[in-house]
C-alpha cells in the first residue's frame, strides 16, 4: 500500500502546492518545534550540483564504480529510499506526512529515486525471478537519493547509504541520468563540504538561482 493511502495530506503539501513552491524556488520542511507546522525555505545563497564539466568524481569513487560493486536502478523502490533517508540516529525531517506527500508526487510521475544495490545481491535476485525483466529488486538497498523534477530542474531532497560509497554512487548515477535527459539544473538546497569536495558542488545568489531555475523549468524534458 502506498504511504499516502493511510493518511490525509494537508493542503500545504498537496501536489499543486509543492510544485508551485519548487517552481518559485522554495521547499518545505516541518518545524522542529511543531512538526505539524510546515516551514518554507529559499536559501540565499543556493547550493547546486553542476551538470557540466565542473562535475567531478573523486579517484577513489571512480575506482569503486569501475569495479562494478553496485548496481543502480531508477524509480524501482521510491518509498524504500525515502524511508531509508528518514532512518537516521540524529532524527529526521521526513515525517509520515512528508512520506505521504512525496509518495503522491511519485505516483504522479513528479518525484523520483535512484537506488543502489550490492551488485551480487542484485544479480542473484534477477536470476531467481523467472527471467522477468520487471522483477522486483532485492530487499537490501545499499544507498539512494530521491527528489522532485519540474521541467528540466531536479531538486535533490535527501540521500543515504548503508554501505560505504553507495550514496555517492547514487549521486553520480543521478547526474549522469540528468545529463542524458537534458536537464539544466540540479538543486541541493545548501552547499555542504562533502558535496563540494566530492562533486564540485557550488552556490549562487538567490537572484541568479531564480534565473537559472526559470530557464531549467522551461526545458521540454522528462526525467524518464
Amino acid at each position: 500500500m502506498r504511504p499516502h493511502a493511510n493518511s490525509l495530506v494537508r493542503p500545504e503539501l498537496s501536489p499543486r502546492r509543492l510544485l508551485a513552491a519548487y517552481a518559485s524556488g522554495a521547499f518545505p520542511m516541518p518545524d522542529p518545534q511543531t512538526p505539524r507546522r510546515v516551514l518554507w525555505f529559499s536559501p540565499d545563497p543556493r547550493g547546486l550540483l553542476p551538470l557540466d564539466d565542473r562535475f567531478h568524481v573523486a579517484r577513489r569513487l571512480r575506482r569503486t564504480i569501475r569495479q562494478g560493486r553496485f548496481a543502480c536502478t531508477l524509480d524501482a523502490a521510491f518509498e524504500k529510499v525515502m524511508r531509508c533517508c528518514a532512518d537516521r540516529e540524529e532524527g529526521t525531517w521526513i515525517t509520515d506526512e512528508f512520506l505521504s506527500a512525496y509518495g503522491r508526487l511519485h505516483e504522479l510521475g513528479l518525484a523520483h529515486s535512484v537506488e543502489v544495490w550490492p551488485a551480487e545481491n542484485f544479480a542473484n535476485s534477477k536470476s531467481n525471478s523467472s527471467a522477468n525483466a520487471d522483477a522486483p529488486p532485492p530487499a537490501r538497498c545499499a544507498g539512494g537519493v530521491y527528489g522532485v523534477a519540474v521541467g528540466g530542474a531536479f531538486f535533490a531532497e535527501s540521500t543515504f547509504h548503508r554501505l560505504p560509497d553507495a550514496g555517492n554512487v547514487a549521486i553520480v548515477h543521478l547526474i549522469e541520468h540528468l545529463r542524458r535527459q537534458g536537464f539544466g539544473l540540479c538543486d541541493i538546497q545548501w552547499l555542504t563540504p562533502h558535496f563540494q569536495r566530492k562533486f564540485g558542488a557550488f552556490q549562487v545568489p538567490r537572484a541568479e538561482y531564480l534565473s537559472l531555475l526559470s530557464q531549467a523549468i522551461a526545458r521540454p524534458v522528462r526525467f524518464a
